[in-house]
């Protein structure tokens, strides 16, 4: 099958569409979200629908946001989904969760099979407004699942492990083969959830800061911490927090970020020229 998708969709490459077509894998995914009456449901990116009409089937009402203008108008006049549907023509990256969870009386329940090009920025995103989600179910590619569990030590663990992990538990649910998408990705996917923690396990004084450090210590991630963060922190500083300053980012756990975070925080850098 080429890029032509039932109903005489295609596929846009600029969109990152692969639309999902497995009943199997689709089953499990509703399975996994649970969806329940009275929920704040939102998808993100329904596409043509794999996941709505199932999910739509168990809720009165639910919310997805649709970039592509014409599958939001599919939609719009979808025979039994429609009139359940409050359908946002936008992108996902400018909506205001919070805002939405506010008038919908209730923290959000927030899924979509995610194109690779936006999955990361869009997850960023998501954690600044996770006071206002319940729980997230994305399916992703499989790598950048691999990325969001990754521990210290490994080589997929980055800053998006570090920051995902800071915000939310994170459950790899299943793996999904590329023949169950048409077109077929060249690439594994993975679905998992992540749930926002009720309070968080390392709390740091200032988001920014702990965004900051782990954006330079890995954006030079081959680097010993003494050199890749030795502007921040001298030697006797890391020590006195029981950091090893000849470790490189990968080896740095979520919680002595944290600990990094704070002490910055507490500790303001006179400001460079």
């Amino acid at each position: 099958m080429n890029n032509r998708v039932h109903q005489g969709h295609f596929a846009r490459k600029r969109f990152g569409q692969n639309f999902l077509n497995d009943p199997y894998i689709i089953d499990s995914i509703v399975s996994a979200i649970h969806p329940q009456p009275g929920e704040a449901v939102v998808e993100i990116g329904p596409g043509l629908g794999a996941l709505t009409e199932p999910v739509g089937e168990r809720l009165e009402r639910m919310t997805v946001i649709e970039l592509d203008r014409d599958l939001a108008a599919r939609l719009q006049t979808h025979p039994f989904l429609g009139p359940k549907l409050t359908i946002f023509q936008q992108d996902a990256m400018t909506f205001d969760f919070a805002a939405y969870a506010r008038e919908q009386g209730q923290a959000l329940r927030v899924f979509g099979n995610l194109p690779y090009n936006i999955s990361t920025p869009l997850m960023f995103h998501l954690f600044s407004y996770t006071d206002a989600i319940r729980d997230m179910h994305f399916m992703l590619q499989k790598e950048v699942v691999n990325r969001l569990v990754a521990g210290p030590g490994s080589k997929a663990y980055g800053r998006l492990s570090v920051m995902a992990q800071y915000y939310c538990q994170i459950i790899p649910v299943l793996e999904v083969p590329p023949a169950s998408f048409t077109p077929a990705p060249k690439v594994d996917s993975a679905v998992v959830r992540l749930v926002p923690y009720a309070s968080l396990p390392y709390p740091v004084e200032d988001i920014r800061t702990l965004s900051r450090i782990t954006t330079e210590a890995f954006g030079k991630r081959r680097k010993t911490l003494r050199n890749s963060l030795g502007h921040l922190f001298t030697t006797e500083v890391l020590e006195e927090m029981n950091i090893d300053p000849i470790l490189r980012a990968e080896n740095i756990s979520v919680a002595q970020y944290c600990q990094l975070a704070n002490w910055l925080t507490a500790h303001p850098q006179p400001q460079e020229n």
